[in-house]
Protein backbone atom coordinates (compact mmCIF):
# COMPACT_ATOMS: atom_id res chain seq x y z
CA UNK A 1 0.00 0.00 0.00
CA UNK A 2 2.73 2.11 0.03
CA UNK A 3 2.89 4.09 -2.94
CA UNK A 4 -0.91 5.15 -2.46
CA UNK A 5 0.20 6.19 0.91
CA UNK A 6 2.69 8.15 -0.38
CA UNK A 7 0.98 9.84 -3.06
CA UNK A 8 -1.38 10.82 0.04
CA UNK A 9 1.30 12.30 2.45
CA UNK A 10 3.86 13.61 0.39
CA UNK A 11 4.52 17.30 0.94
CA UNK A 12 6.27 18.39 -1.82
CA UNK A 13 9.23 20.55 -0.38
CA UNK A 14 10.16 17.42 1.41
CA UNK A 15 12.02 15.28 -1.17
CA UNK A 16 12.15 12.07 0.18
CA UNK A 17 10.99 9.98 3.48
CA UNK A 18 14.69 8.43 4.07
CA UNK A 19 16.32 11.99 4.38
CA UNK A 20 19.40 10.21 2.61
CA UNK A 21 21.93 12.64 1.17
CA UNK A 22 21.32 16.32 1.40
CA UNK A 23 18.06 15.90 1.85
CA UNK A 24 16.36 16.88 5.70
CA UNK A 25 15.36 14.08 7.12
CA UNK A 26 11.34 14.17 7.59
CA UNK A 27 9.70 15.47 10.30
CA UNK A 28 8.05 13.10 13.12
CA UNK A 29 4.60 14.43 12.37
CA UNK A 30 4.48 13.35 8.66
CA UNK A 31 6.07 9.45 9.27
CA UNK A 32 3.90 9.66 12.33
CA UNK A 33 0.90 9.97 10.03
CA UNK A 34 2.13 7.65 7.37
CA UNK A 35 2.36 5.00 9.83
CA UNK A 36 -0.99 5.82 11.89
CA UNK A 37 -2.92 5.73 8.30
CA UNK A 38 -1.62 2.87 6.99
CA UNK A 39 -2.59 1.34 10.40
CA UNK A 40 -6.00 2.67 10.18
CA UNK A 41 -6.21 1.45 6.18
CA UNK A 42 -5.18 -1.93 7.15
CA UNK A 43 -7.35 -2.13 9.93
CA UNK A 44 -10.66 -0.73 8.11
CA UNK A 45 -9.57 -3.49 5.33
CA UNK A 46 -9.36 -6.24 7.48
CA UNK A 47 -12.42 -5.42 9.22
CA UNK A 48 -11.52 -4.09 12.11
CA UNK A 49 -13.43 -0.59 12.66
CA UNK A 50 -12.53 0.21 15.97
CA UNK A 51 -9.02 -0.02 15.55
CA UNK A 52 -9.56 1.96 11.95
CA UNK A 53 -11.01 5.06 14.48
CA UNK A 54 -8.62 5.35 16.44
CA UNK A 55 -5.44 5.01 14.05
CA UNK A 56 -7.10 7.43 11.91
CA UNK A 57 -7.91 10.13 14.63
CA UNK A 58 -4.19 9.60 15.46
CA UNK A 59 -3.08 10.79 11.87
CA UNK A 60 -5.64 13.61 11.63
CA UNK A 61 -4.18 14.90 15.18
CA UNK A 62 -0.74 14.68 13.58
CA UNK A 63 -1.82 16.91 10.49
CA UNK A 64 -3.73 19.16 12.23
CA UNK A 65 -0.33 20.33 14.26
CA UNK A 66 0.32 21.77 10.00
CA UNK A 67 -1.92 23.89 9.83
CA UNK A 68 -2.51 22.56 6.01
CA UNK A 69 -6.45 21.82 4.97
CA UNK A 70 -4.77 20.61 1.60
CA UNK A 71 -3.11 17.92 3.47
CA UNK A 72 -5.84 17.01 5.83
CA UNK A 73 -8.18 17.30 2.37
CA UNK A 74 -5.48 14.60 1.37
CA UNK A 75 -5.85 12.19 4.26
CA UNK A 76 -9.80 12.54 4.15
CA UNK A 77 -9.69 11.29 0.59
CA UNK A 78 -7.16 8.17 1.49
CA UNK A 79 -10.12 7.06 4.30
CA UNK A 80 -12.79 7.44 1.18
CA UNK A 81 -10.65 5.70 -1.50
CA UNK A 82 -10.98 2.31 1.64
CA UNK A 83 -14.51 2.67 1.05
CA UNK A 84 -14.44 2.41 -2.27
CA UNK A 85 -12.32 -0.39 -2.40
CA UNK A 86 -15.27 -1.98 -0.81
CA UNK A 87 -17.78 -0.91 -2.80
CA UNK A 88 -19.20 1.60 0.02
CA UNK A 89 -19.85 4.41 -2.25
CA UNK A 90 -20.91 6.94 0.60
CA UNK A 91 -20.44 10.48 0.54
CA UNK A 92 -16.91 11.39 1.19
CA UNK A 93 -18.26 13.72 4.27
CA UNK A 94 -14.39 14.14 5.73
CA UNK A 95 -12.65 15.93 2.05
CA UNK A 96 -16.11 17.97 1.06
CA UNK A 97 -16.12 19.83 4.68
CA UNK A 98 -12.17 20.85 3.05
CA UNK A 99 -12.74 21.02 -0.46
CA UNK A 100 -12.68 24.64 -0.70
CA UNK A 101 -8.97 24.56 0.25
CA UNK A 102 -7.95 21.83 -1.45
CA UNK A 103 -5.10 21.61 -3.97
CA UNK A 104 -6.52 20.45 -7.78
CA UNK A 105 -4.68 17.44 -7.35
CA UNK A 106 -7.20 16.91 -4.10
CA UNK A 107 -9.88 17.81 -6.48
CA UNK A 108 -9.49 15.40 -9.20
CA UNK A 109 -8.53 12.57 -6.94
CA UNK A 110 -11.74 13.60 -5.95
CA UNK A 111 -13.42 13.27 -9.09
CA UNK A 112 -11.77 10.17 -9.68
CA UNK A 113 -13.15 8.47 -6.26
CA UNK A 114 -16.56 9.41 -7.66
CA UNK A 115 -16.42 8.09 -10.99
CA UNK A 116 -16.15 11.40 -12.59
CA UNK A 117 -12.03 11.97 -13.52
CA UNK A 118 -12.29 14.09 -16.65
CA UNK A 119 -9.66 13.59 -19.39
CA UNK A 120 -7.73 16.62 -17.54
CA UNK A 121 -7.81 15.30 -14.51
CA UNK A 122 -5.38 12.93 -15.90
CA UNK A 123 -1.52 14.37 -15.41
CA UNK A 124 -2.90 15.12 -11.77
CA UNK A 125 -4.13 11.84 -10.33
CA UNK A 126 -1.35 9.05 -8.81
CA UNK A 127 0.53 7.43 -11.29
CA UNK A 128 -1.15 3.95 -11.10
CA UNK A 129 -4.54 5.90 -11.80
CA UNK A 130 -3.96 7.92 -14.91
CA UNK A 131 -4.52 5.21 -17.89
CA UNK A 132 -8.14 3.96 -16.54
CA UNK A 133 -9.48 7.76 -17.18
CA UNK A 134 -10.22 8.79 -20.23
CA UNK A 135 -8.71 5.61 -22.45
CA UNK A 136 -11.74 3.92 -22.26
CA UNK A 137 -9.45 1.16 -20.63
CA UNK A 138 -9.98 -1.43 -17.69
CA UNK A 139 -7.55 -3.14 -17.30
CA UNK A 140 -6.20 -2.99 -13.37
CA UNK A 141 -3.52 -6.00 -13.86
CA UNK A 142 -0.69 -2.64 -14.41
CA UNK A 143 -1.48 -1.55 -10.90
CA UNK A 144 1.31 -3.11 -8.49
CA UNK A 145 -0.02 -1.43 -5.41
CA UNK A 146 -3.10 -3.63 -4.08
CA UNK A 147 -5.00 -1.04 -2.24
CA UNK A 148 -4.97 1.13 -5.75
CA UNK A 149 -5.96 -1.78 -7.69
CA UNK A 150 -8.90 -2.42 -5.46
CA UNK A 151 -9.63 1.17 -5.60
CA UNK A 152 -9.16 1.22 -9.22
CA UNK A 153 -11.59 -1.32 -9.67
CA UNK A 154 -14.51 -0.06 -7.25
CA UNK A 155 -14.50 3.32 -9.35
CA UNK A 156 -14.92 1.16 -12.84
CA UNK A 157 -17.62 -0.72 -10.94
CA UNK A 158 -19.22 2.41 -9.96
CA UNK A 159 -18.96 4.18 -13.68
CA UNK A 160 -21.31 0.30 -14.34
CA UNK A 161 -18.05 -0.53 -16.59
CA UNK A 162 -16.18 -3.35 -14.30
CA UNK A 163 -15.81 -6.35 -16.18
CA UNK A 164 -15.66 -10.02 -14.82
CA UNK A 165 -11.70 -9.75 -15.11
CA UNK A 166 -11.58 -6.78 -13.33
CA UNK A 167 -13.96 -8.14 -10.63
CA UNK A 168 -12.11 -11.24 -10.37
CA UNK A 169 -8.96 -9.77 -9.73
CA UNK A 170 -10.38 -7.14 -7.24
CA UNK A 171 -11.71 -10.45 -5.37
CA UNK A 172 -8.11 -12.24 -6.14
CA UNK A 173 -6.37 -9.15 -4.81
CA UNK A 174 -8.47 -8.48 -1.46
CA UNK A 175 -8.53 -12.59 -1.04
CA UNK A 176 -4.58 -12.52 -0.98
CA UNK A 177 -4.30 -9.95 1.54
CA UNK A 178 -6.20 -11.21 3.84
CA UNK A 179 -8.62 -8.24 3.94
CA UNK A 180 -12.21 -9.59 4.60
CA UNK A 181 -14.07 -6.75 3.92
CA UNK A 182 -13.43 -5.66 0.40
CA UNK A 183 -13.61 -9.39 -0.19
CA UNK A 184 -16.70 -9.76 1.00
CA UNK A 185 -18.00 -6.92 -1.00
CA UNK A 186 -16.65 -8.05 -4.39
CA UNK A 187 -18.02 -12.20 -3.73
CA UNK A 188 -21.02 -10.52 -3.56
CA UNK A 189 -20.94 -8.97 -7.04
CA UNK A 190 -19.93 -11.79 -8.44
CA UNK A 191 -22.40 -13.90 -6.73
CA UNK A 192 -25.41 -11.50 -7.78
CA UNK A 193 -23.72 -11.88 -11.46
CA UNK A 194 -24.12 -15.65 -11.09
CA UNK A 195 -27.47 -15.25 -10.00
CA UNK A 196 -28.27 -12.42 -12.50
CA UNK A 197 -26.99 -15.14 -15.47
CA UNK A 198 -28.83 -18.14 -14.02
CA UNK A 199 -25.62 -20.07 -12.68
CA UNK A 200 -27.21 -21.39 -9.36
CA UNK A 201 -23.84 -23.98 -8.18
CA UNK A 202 -21.53 -20.59 -9.04
CA UNK A 203 -24.05 -18.45 -6.43
CA UNK A 204 -23.75 -21.33 -4.20
CA UNK A 205 -20.10 -21.46 -4.53
CA UNK A 206 -19.69 -18.04 -3.82
CA UNK A 207 -21.96 -18.31 -1.05
CA UNK A 208 -19.67 -20.96 0.51
CA UNK A 209 -16.83 -19.02 0.49
CA UNK A 210 -18.35 -15.53 1.64
CA UNK A 211 -19.69 -18.13 4.78
CA UNK A 212 -15.87 -18.86 5.76
CA UNK A 213 -15.24 -15.10 6.40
Amino acid sequence: MSRLFFWVLTVPALAALSGCGNNPPAPDWQMNAKSAVERASEAWLRGDSKIEAVEFARARAEIARTARPDLMARLELMRCATRVAALEFEACVGYDALAADAAPAEQAYARYLNGAAMPADAPLLPPAQRGLVGSGTTDVSHIEDPLARLVAAGVLLRRGVATPVVVQAAVDTASARGWRRPLLAWLRVQQQRAQAAGAAEEAARLQRRMELK
